[in-house]
Formats: C-alpha cells, structure tokens, sequence
C-alpha cells in the first residue's frame, strides 16, 4: 500500500481533485485542481513545485567512492568536482542502459546517487572489493523541484546564500529559510529549475517557506501530468516509457544503449574501464540501429484528420505514454512512446525511436493516429531535440 511522502500533509490537503498516482510507493499528485493547465503554465511562466521525494536515493561514502562513480556511470566522474552534477546512465556488460540518474558530489569522498528505480543491488555488486560505503537513504530525505522563469528570485527571497551565481548542474549547501537545503540546479521540464534535497522531518516547513516566498511570483504546486507536458517539450526520455531498464525486458530488441537513447553526448571512451564500456566502443565504430528522435505534426494536418469524418479537431490535454506505429510509405520504421500537444510551441509533438536512415531533422514520416476508432497516419516530420530549450535553463 503506498505511503505519503515527507511532504503529504501539505501537498494532501491541496489535492482537491483527489488524482494520486503510485510512485515507488508513494502517493504522487497527478494534478492537484481537475485540470492541470494552470499548473503547467505555472512552470513556463512563473514556478511550479513538485513533489519528487519518490526518487531513489544512495549515499557513497569512503575513499573509493569516485572509483564506484566511475566504474558504474558511462561519463568520466574524474571530472567531477565537489559541488557538481553529474546526469548518466549506467548500463550493463552489453552496453544497453539499465538506469539513468544524476549523481552528487557532496564532499571529496561522499556522493549521492538518485535513481527512478531501485539500484543497490547492483551498486553493491560493483563495489565488491572497494573501500566505500553504500547506504540507501531514499526515506530520510523529501525532494522538491521548484522550476520556472521565477524559480530563482523565489529562492533569492529566502536563501542564507546567493545563490544567483549557482551553475547549471551545480550544488549548493544552504539554508532555505532557516531550513538546511542541498539545492541542485537540476530539473526534468527543461527550464529554469531548481531540485531541493530536505531532512524528512524538516519537509513541511520547507513547504511553508517556498509557498510563502512565492506570494506573487506565480508559485503554483504541480503534479506529474504538468511535469509529463514540459518534459516531453524538452525532450528527456522517460524510462519504462521511452525506454527500459536492461534488467527488466524480456527480449533483447526492448533493452537499448545510450547512443539509441539520444544520450551518446553522455558517454566518455577515453576514461578507464566501465560496465559496458567494451560494447559501446564497437557500437560507436559501427553507428547505432535505431535513434532517439523528436516529431512534430502540425494543427493543420490533425484538423485535416477530422475533417475527414466531419469533425471539429480535438486535441488531446494529457501526454501520452501509449505506444504507436511510425511509418514510412507502407513501412513501419519506429515507434513513439511519448507524444502529446504542446500549449507552448502550438504543435503535436512526440518521442520516437526510429531505424537508421530516418533520424535526419526534416525526415517525411507518418504518425499513427486515431480519429472515431479509425486508425489513420498524420504527416510529420523528424525534429531536433529539444523541441524547447529556453537560454535562461542554463544561465
């Protein structure tokens, strides 16, 4: 049965539309009002906060913390410096992909990896024989994404450190409004964001602090159906969505490697041995089968669609995590995971993954769609991610 998270007796009482999604065995709010439009223009145009405690989290602690780092994740963590960032994915012997997650440098000998699902066993399977401490610590602290152009003024207000200088994938050990805060600057919707990382039994206040800072900034709380919108915008790949963890497929051609993932730009050859690394080489050599690509189809092309049937277009107000066929002439090439209107950028957008050979931007292909029960195909073209991808995110 799921559980609250630190933040539940807040984010409970807000819930007016009593949508809860299970989380990791949590509840999560999927929209607090019965529309999430509010909530999703809050993000783009103010800040929205959003309850992400669900995350796994682990602590590496010891003098071989680094040398697990590095020999799990795909980028070269000898880079890495305390009070950074890191975004991977780690992946098994054969290169394909069980996992991506951001990793912590908190001290020279201590990071904190946070995950979608869980990992220490396979974080303790590779630390056989080092000197490092593992220790899952996903219920001793509350998460909190604050995300959107005003994110950072909000925190201005009640921060015990300037934090205008914190860089992108950058951390910073703070205090929000009296409240020791890790704040990271991270985020899953492609914006100006912020990821707050709290004591558990210090969450409630930390609510209390940001809602109140947010008096007039355009603060709104917001659930996983305006976090599902604006990263679908930015074009993050969700995993068992998008793709899926290596360790739980049934056949191989469900289990994908970075470079098929669009996160290619994510592995480092050059650095010493790691899970998978010998795979990726020969993949990098030969070039992937299948990509990792954006779609676009246009108002004009759905409207087309229902016209056929005499029908004013419909556009559908959630993203969608339903499979459908892509095609080219009267073959099937690919498939989008994740798809949906964009409010922001007036086109249908989605997710694909596609065979080699039609992962140039301006690619003509067709998009399954359904009009009245009848599956029809909408003209779309391949687009370069991120759809969205505002200045401000990084600077």
């Amino acid at each position: 049965m799921a559980v609250g998270t630190p933040f539940h007796e807040k984010t409970s009482a807000l819930c007016t539309s009593m949508r809860w999604k299970q989380w990791s065995g949590y509840f999560a709010a999927n929209a607090y009002d019965d529309f999430h439009d509010p909530e999703y223009h809050a993000i783009r145009n103010g800040a929205g906060l959003i309850d992400v405690s669900p995350l796994f989290k682990y602590d590496f602690k010891g003098p071989d913390a680094l040398r697990l780092v590095d020999r799990l994740i795909t980028r070269n963590a000898a880079r890495c410096q305390v009070g950074q960032v890191l975004y991977a994915t780690w992946c098994d012997e054969d290169g394909k992909v069980m996992q991506d997650g951001c990793f912590q440098r908190l001290d020279e000998n201590h990071f904190r990896a946070t995950a979608a699902e869980p990992a220490l066993s396979w974080f303790d399977l590779n630390a056989s024989g080092m000197d490092v401490d593992i220790d899952e610590v996903s219920e001793d602290y509350g998460a909190l994404a604050l995300q959107g152009p005003l994110a950072r003024e909000i925190l201005a207000r009640v921060s015990s450190a300037d934090l205008s200088k914190l860089g992108f994938f950058r951390l910073q050990q703070t205090e929000l409004g009296g409240i020791p805060t890790v704040v990271t600057r991270t985020g899953y919707t492609g914006d100006l964001g912020y990821e707050l990382w709290v004591g558990k039994h210090e969450a409630p206040k930390l609510w209390d602090v940001l809602i109140d800072a947010g008096e007039g900034y355009g603060l709104e709380p917001a659930g996983l159906l305006a976090l599902d919108r604006t990263r679908l915008e930015a074009g993050f790949p969700l995993i068992d969505v998008d793709f899926w963890n290596a360790e739980k497929t049934f056949i191989d051609s469900q289990k994908s490697t970075p470079y098929e993932i669009n996160l290619g730009w994510a592995v480092h050859l050059k650095k010493p041995a790691f899970n998978g690394k010998r795979a990726l080489v020969e993949e990098k050599q030969r070039g992937p089968e299948r990509f990792f690509v954006g779609l676009e189809v246009s108002f004009r092309e759905i409207e087309r669609l229902f016209e056929r049937e005499g029908l004013a277009p419909e556009i559908p107000n959630e993203a969608s995590r339903e499979g459908v066929p892509i095609y080219a002439g009267g073959r099937q090439v690919g498939k989008a995971t994740s798809h949906g209107w964009s409010v922001l950028l007036k086109k249908y957008l989605a997710l694909a993954t596609v065979d080699r050979g039609y992962e140039a931007p301006g690619t003509p292909l067709d998009l399954e769609f359904t009009v009245e029960y009848v599956r029809c195909r909408a003209q779309a073209k391949v687009a370069a991610l991120p759809f969205f991808d505002p200045e401000r995110k990084r600077t």
